[in-house]
């Protein structure tokens, strides 16, 4: 089923040279739109490259780095393409980030450029103002993008041919400490288009995607950036997901895949489930990463809609993948599939480092092409990371006899109740079961006697019909004792990066003391 003959190896180009074939091959073709604006394939072959031209007219070296600071945009795309054309270093900023997280960022990957909207200047100065170097500050229009920037005469541009160089710096979640900046290479990331996403998921130039995910993350700029050029697909970037809007752009039935991480699936299913609508009809394939999808709620989707939902385990210091199920009958409920081709995957026991029998938990670890240059400017923290070139992922998984392979948790997120170890997924999975629950997390909380104990944070359909005693006697009916909640408490949601990963130190800092 797979091997070095899967890999696409043809995808694997610099951004000028794909761009170039893609408005040859397809002129009247979109490539990307939102709710504002469109281009086809030879305006943004035209756009990024003025603004390449541009980029390096106002001073833009090969290697600096640039900051995104856009929401979900056609003009993400064509800043980002922009300055990777231009030799630049592309830094994703979430739109959302405070002040505090952007200038973070922006000195920490010593950013000569920012783009942003004009509405954000003001935050950008305040930024700037701080910093003892000049930053260049680029407008994007909302509407009409950067098409004011023409490509001056004399520019000096010349399209970046290097896909081994760093052209991404995307920063980690920072759910279990400060952010880093994981160093990627063009190369990197389309060697997951080129084992992945083409040959397993079947992403094609006639595919048009419904893209839900933030770009900011390297899921989604993976995925719904650099494979939709790489493969010549068309898409529709949501700026943020809402229920409402998938809805309605669903109903057009223009759709044929559609990537999410595990709560948009959840919210989707549920509004359907609730409505009665099945609105996948023209969608071949959805697939999702970021977090733990249940395997009780990818049953649920495939049966409601008859469509194949393939769950799959990436993280930024791999560019993305490293885990993903192929499509057909062939699948483990709850596993995250099998290793992509060319890469190799270990599970070790944390502290003697040895491989752990099959059914053991172990420690998953990986190298391949796919694998990080490094974090920016951490070099103790990349030692630690990677060690005689494997991945040191911090997530525990185990693999059956076939080698399918089931994260079940985090070393650091393990809950230590007396001695026993608790893993949150497996707590969440089973609260999931029970149809009340829309969302949850689990989070251990100290106590005097046990050292932690896991308590419960549920999101419900209706929380004057809830029965706590009866969600507390479903968990001991499908727990053994010790992994059961201690307490359980009614959120209004739980709080997640937008990969989708629960952010357990916030939700624990909102929860009242025992």
């Amino acid at each position: 089923m797979g091997g070095a003959k899967m890999i696409r190896y043809d995808l694997i180009a610099p951004v000028g040279e794909i761009l170039r074939r893609n408005a040859r091959l397809y002129p009247e073709k979109m490539a990307f739109e939102d709710r504002i604006r469109s281009v086809s394939y030879p305006r943004l072959d035209a756009e990024t490259e003025a603004l390449a031209s541009h980029l390096v007219a106002r001073g833009l070296r090969q290697g600096q780095a640039v900051a995104i600071f856009l929401p979900n945009s056609v003009n993400w795309v064509v800043a980002c393409l922009s300055v990777v054309r231009a030799g630049g270093i592309c830094v994703p900023v979430s739109i959302e980030s405070t002040e505090a997280e952007l200038a973070y960022r922006i000195t920490d990957a010593g950013c000569a450029v920012l783009v942003a909207l004009p509405d954000k200047r003001t935050m950008a100065d305040a930024v700037l103002s701080r910093l003892d170097r000049p930053v260049l500050v680029i407008e994007a229009d909302p509407v009409s993008g950067f098409l004011g920037m023409e490509r001056p005469q004399s520019s000096g541009f010349e399209d970046d041919r290097d896909v081994d160089r760093p052209a991404y710096i995307v920063y980690t979640s920072g759910t279990t400490g400060q952010p880093k900046g994981v160093l990627l290479s063009t190369r990197s990331m389309l060697w997951v288009t080129a084992a992945c996403w083409a040959p397993i998921a079947g992403m094609n130039e006639n595919d048009v995607v419904l893209n839900t995910l933030p770009l900011y993350h390297s899921y989604a700029l993976n995925i719904a950036v650099l494979s939709i050029i790489a493969l010549g697909a068309s898409e529709y970037i949501m700026e943020k997901f809402s229920t409402t809007q998938a809805t309605e752009l669903l109903r057009s039935g223009r759709f044929t895949f559609m990537p999410g991480v595990p709560t948009v699936f959840h919210y989707f299913l549920s509004a359907c489930q609730t409505s009665g609508e099945k609105l996948l009809s023209s969608v071949r394939l959805c697939v999702s990463a970021g977090a733990i999808l249940p395997g009780t709620l990818n049953n649920d989707f495939e049966e409601f809609f008859g469509v194949a939902l393939l769950d799959g385990y990436g993280i930024t210091e791999t560019s993305t993948m490293v885990i993903m199920n192929w499509p057909g009958r062939w699948r483990v409920s709850g596993s995250c599939g099998l290793p992509l081709p060319g890469v190799t995957v270990r599970l070790v026991d944390p502290k003697t480092g040895l491989d752990v029998p099959v059914g053991s938990e172990g420690e998953l670890i990986c190298k391949g092409p796919n694998l990080m240059q490094g974090y920016h400017n951490k070099p103790q923290e990349t030692q630690k990371a990677v060690v005689d070139g494997w991945y040191r992922t911090g997530d525990l998984a185990k693999s059956d006899a076939n080698g399918f392979l089931t994260i079940t948790g985090r070393l650091k997120e393990l809950i230590i109740r007396g001695g026993q170890n608790i893993a949150p997924a497996e707590v969440e999975e089973t609260i999931l079961l029970d149809h009340t629950v829309v969302d949850c997390a689990v989070i251990g909380m100290p106590h005097m006697m046990l050292g932690e104990v896991p308590v419960a944070c549920v999101v419900l359909k209706d929380a004057e019909a809830f029965d706590q005693a009866a969600l507390l006697t479903h968990c001991k009916e499908r727990l053994s004792a010790y992994k059961v909640p201690d307490r359980i408490y009614i959120v209004d949601e739980i709080p997640r990066t937008g990969s989708g990963k629960i952010l357990r130190v916030k939700l624990r800092e909102s929860l009242p003391a025992a």
